[in-house]
């Protein structure tokens, strides 16, 4: 994409003025608080979750930089268009932008487990960049908020810009290179157990994929919001053989949950059922321990794009 576009989303917006975190292949970030030492909290309802959600964005159209920064972990991490921050690039790329107007829409809640839950939902945001206008948009957003002391905190959120699902592919498109049968054990470790199932993919063993997603998955991408059957759908579709991953990152998010993001390159099909980007999406998946059996509960897909550039210093 040789033009950048301007982006809407408060997040979004702060993506475009601030470097990514530099990724390896392979970071983990695991929290202590484990169970023995993590005070028990209620999981909030749906309306509560909500209402949390919906506090982050008070905090920032208001300027409280201060209250909005309390409300995540030391470790949240954003994903967006321009790729991964940690908690200190968002706030202060967060301070250059300014929140107008905020609208929210297709509210879902996703629980995890007793110490970790995901909203996700449609918002359309107005606001300025630098003192400039950024267009409306709309971005489907996903946060995850778990148990830290006591306290409901957000350790992760991510966005994509809504994009209009691409016509279906014909079925002389359809890849129908016969399924090459793979076996997928899954554990505490969500990159290996990430890997795996992108390998099924890869050889067409949905069979091996679909036993790997809990019954209640929830995927987003830039053209909805999908649950299980829908995923399943989607990923018929698409040729995954040629796919690269890497710069896998994960967080413990408790003892029974953890998420990995990490980058997916995929040379272009023609046809598919997900937008593609020449610079990669960035992809997040949780993983959780569904009775005895780690299954992936959430997935969110973001296309990049190139960095816009730093503004110039106004000094001489």
């Amino acid at each position: 994409m040789k033009k950048i576009i301007a982006m809407v989303s408060v997040l979004a917006a702060v993506a475009a003025c601030t470097t990514p975190t530099e990724d390896v292949n392979r970071v983990a970030t695991t929290n202590t608080n484990t169970s023995e030492t993590r005070p028990s909290v209620p999981v909030p309802t749906e309306a509560e979750a909500t209402a949390k959600e919906k506090a982050t964005w008070e905090t920032i159209k208001n300027k409280d930089y201060e209250a909005f920064s309390a409300m995540l972990a030391s470790d949240q991490i954003y994903v967006g268009p321009e790729g991964v921050h940690d908690k200190a690039a968002t706030l202060d790329g967060l301070k250059r932008f300014e929140l107008t107007e905020a609208t929210f829409s297709d509210w879902k809640f996703q629980p995890i487990d007793n110490n970790a839950y995901a909203i996700i939902y449609n918002a359309s945001v107005k606001g300025k960049l630098d003192g400039k206008d950024l267009p409306q948009e709309n971005w489907w957003n996903s946060s995850v908020w778990v148990n830290r002391d006591g306290k409901w905190v957000s350790i992760f959120h991510q966005e994509s810009k809504v994009t209009p699902p691409p016509p279906a592919p014909s079925p002389a498109a359809a890849t129908k290179a016969a399924p090459t049968p793979v076996s997928i054990v899954t554990g505490p470790d969500p990159i290996a157990n990430e890997s795996a199932l992108w390998q099924a993919l890869k050889g067409r063993d949905f069979n091996a994929f679909e036993s790997s997603l809990a019954s209640d998955s929830i995927e987003v991408e830039p053209t909805g919001v999908y649950d299980k059957a829908g995923t399943m759908k989607l990923v018929r579709d698409f040729d995954f053989s040629k796919a690269a991953l890497g710069n896998f990152r994960s967080v413990k998010l408790s003892d029974s949950a953890a998420l990995v993001t990490y980058l997916v390159k995929i040379p272009s099909p023609g046809q598919a059922a997900i937008p593609l980007s020449a610079e990669g999406e960035q992809h997040s998946t949780i993983w959780a321990n569904r009775n005895g059996k780690w299954q992936a509960v959430f997935h969110h897909g973001t296309p990049l794009m190139k960095a816009a550039p730093p503004p110039k210093s106004a000094a001489k």
